[in-house]
């Protein structure tokens, strides 16, 4: 690592380290349950992102937030399709991400972490901490929008990640796909480069970070 403030290297999780379905229709496609919605927009109603809002916040059990999405589909949807449905919602993890975590916990002096929104359900997938040598798994400070009760963009939850991590927000390296996550954390004074989701995150990354001091091979 070069002359570098970069102490702490922070992901999101979906569309960064983890691909992910970005419809209702892919997610069904996935889950192998039909697409009912007439429309995408109704499926991705106002009210059921209310209820999705309150999972990410850890304020709803899962049992309780299928039963409730269930109810906003009239009857569309029982909550066991909605499980399948919310579970096939993550994918896999992007090429290189692995390899990339690990050649970062070699670097001397840096620290690996993660901010995302997410819930209960999905944190505990394969592609997120259901598999102990994943990418996230493999990151020092792992930090959920879940387990915070907190989500992006809110200015809070910046702060807690630094409160839980010890880290100031001038030595955090932040990478997100969605831009306002990635203003949200440079208004609160985090250095932060936003990932196109549909290309090769890890090359990406890469990039941004010899831009910013610290170097690691592509391949690891």
């Amino acid at each position: 690592m070069t002359d570098t403030t970069v102490r702490m290297v922070c992901f999101d999780a979906g569309g960064v380290l983890v691909r992910i379905c970005r419809s209702w229709q892919e997610r069904c496609e996935r889950a192998g349950v039909p697409f009912r919605w007439s429309t995408e927009a109704e499926a991705d109603s106002e009210d059921r992102r209310a209820i999705h809002a309150e999972f990410e916040r850890g304020r709803m059990a899962a049992d309780a937030y299928f039963a409730a999405m269930a109810a906003s589909a009239d009857g569309l949807y029982t909550p066991e399709e909605l499980h399948a449905i919310h579970v096939a919602w993550i994918a896999e993890e992007y090429p290189g991400v692995r390899t990339l975590v690990r050649a970062l916990r070699e670097v001397p002096k840096l620290s690996t972490g993660l901010l995302s929104n997410t819930n209960a359900v999905h944190w505990m997938t394969a592609s997120m901490t259901g598999d102990t040598n994943s990418a996230v798994s493999g990151l020092d400070h792992p930090h959920a929008s879940h387990l915070l009760g907190l989500t992006k963009p809110a200015a809070e939850i910046f702060r807690a990640f630094e409160h839980a991590t010890g880290f100031d927000a001038g030595a955090i390296l932040f990478f997100d796909d969605m831009p306002e996550n990635v203003d949200a954390a440079r208004a609160a004074g985090w250095t932060a480069e936003r990932i196109d989701h549909t290309g090769d995150t890890a090359g990406q990354v890469v990039g941004h970070l010899a831009a910013h001091g610290v170097r690691v091979a592509p391949g690891g």
